[in-house]
């Protein structure tokens, strides 16, 4: 199983994440979606899977910064084009590679997969 783990090195909820897979043993790579940006295609694989709702987080600074504008009538191609331009807006950590994708850091949930 590849596991890999995206989000942002400096992320709280994502350092919780990195230390319960390192407690476990969980072998995974790290990918620094801040730095180097969210594939087109991956994000709309997770979309796809997971569904826009579930992977934008319409409650942090990045999104609520946002123009009204921009945050109205949201679907999902708007909800990508957001993520897309401003990779803070997606929730993390996102885990692939684990049989399902895995959005937000949920112990219980990580245990059944991981």
């Amino acid at each position: 199983m590849s596991i890999i783990l995206y989000g942002i090195p400096n992320c709280d909820t994502v350092k919780k994440a990195r230390l319960w897979l390192d407690g476990k043993g969980v072998d995974y790579k790290f990918y620094d979606y801040k730095k180097q940006g969210v594939d087109e295609a991956a994000l709309r694989d997770w979309v796809s899977e997971a569904g826009w709702e579930a992977l934008l987080n319409r409650a942090g600074t990045t999104f609520r910064k946002l123009p009204e504008a921009k945050r109205a009538d949201l679907d999902a191609g708007k909800a990508v084009t957001i993520m897309l331009d401003n990779p803070s807006a997606i929730k993390r950590p996102v885990v692939t590679g684990a049989g399902a994708i895995l959005i937000g850091f949920k112990p219980d949930d990580w245990a059944a997969h991981l």
